[in-house]
């Protein structure tokens, strides 16, 4: 196991590097990051050329690049090349806004998962019932709901409970941003003031997933519940909650491992939208702005920390294989 990890993590560097490179040739051919400022009145040529200079918009590409990954890798990301403010270190935006979107991500995956995969393994096992019917429709009614409306109807019936315990005298529970005092007061204050914060856009994230992981889960069990090994358990007078757990369960999760592994970058995504409904300042934000800004350095930063989590998932579902099912050896 541990010569695997290894191997894999020696091949997925030259995948990064070449990855980082693409990215870095299409970031730089987005558009001139100074392009506004030449517009701008009163601008020479000679202002032009020497903004140019210092930002080293005037060396090669290749040179350009160079300087960013060994930068990249001693920990020195740059600063934001973003014009008429102050200038952001990378790292630190790039690493407050992750921080953001992680707390955000983790929570709604984990009940994604947990939920998607339970009801995925009742509505196989229980085929054909109301409880199936039920999920069923349910999953592909959230599965064809875009993310930001199933997000801006959370929001507007929010409101409406906030509304409703105003008018009972209460106070509004639900909001959309973190204070900016942060959570105060004893541990349950402070646990029901994090809940009315993240519970609106967890589950808005958590839908989506949800649906999907348990529509997979559903199919995968099936197949799983019609194989021979499991007939054969059941001819052998095995209680059916060993069947289905011990010998089913197990090997119905591995495709599931798969898709919550290649999802994590997609649910990154969905956490745009997610973001710029409630308000957030996320990865999804410092994207946006750094795409509108032509900001390379943040782009890049951006880039590169989805594209080494999404390596690192999936590295993680391959070592997860070997422990749902022994006949998948790795090393």
């Amino acid at each position: 196991m541990l010569r695997y990890i290894i191997r894999r993590i020696l091949i997925s560097i030259p995948i990064l590097g070449i990855g980082s490179f693409l990215a870095y040739l299409l970031v730089s051919a987005a558009g001139n990051p100074i392009g506004e400022y030449r517009a701008t009145p009163g601008v020479t040529e000679e202002d032009v050329q020497n903004l140019m200079i210092e930002l080293g918009l005037d060396r090669p590409i290749w040179a350009r690049y160079w300087d960013w990954l060994t930068g990249f890798l001693t920990g020195d990301w740059g600063e934001s090349l973003a014009l008429g403010s102050a200038k952001a270190d990378v790292y630190e935006e790039v690493m407050r806004a992750f921080s953001v979107t992680f707390r955000l991500v983790i929570g709604a995956e984990i009940l994604a998962i947990v939920l998607g995969v339970a009801i995925g393994v009742l509505a196989a096992v229980r085929q054909y019932t109301i409880f199936d019917y039920v999920a069923t429709t349910t999953a592909f009614v959230m599965f064809s709901m875009p993310l930001f409306c199933v997000a801006i109807v959370l929001k507007m019936y929010g409101i409406r409970f906030n509304d409703l315990l105003v008018s009972m005298g209460g106070e509004r529970w639900i909001r959309t941003i973190p204070p900016a005092q942060g959570f105060q007061g004893s541990f349950f204050e402070q646990f029901s003031q994090y809940v009315g914060v993240y519970l609106l856009p967890t589950l808005s994230l958590m839908l989506i997933s949800f649906a999907a992981y348990s529509r997979f889960q559903r199919a995968s069990m099936l197949e799983t519940l019609s194989s021979d090994y499991v007939r054969t358990a059941r001819a052998k007078g095995l209680r059916p909650s060993r069947v289905i757990f011990r010998h089913a369960f197990r090997n119905a999760l591995i495709p599931v491992t798969t898709m919550v592994s290649l999802n994590f970058s997609a649910v990154l995504g969905g956490a745009i939208m997610t973001e710029m409904v409630f308000g957030w300042r996320g990865m999804g934000s410092l994207l946006v702005d750094a795409v509108g800004q032509k900001d390379p350095p943040m782009l890049m930063g951006w880039l590169m920390v989805t594209a080494v989590l999404t390596v690192a998932f999936n590295l993680v579902a391959d070592i997860v294989y070997g422990f749902l099912d022994p006949r998948i050896r790795l090393g």
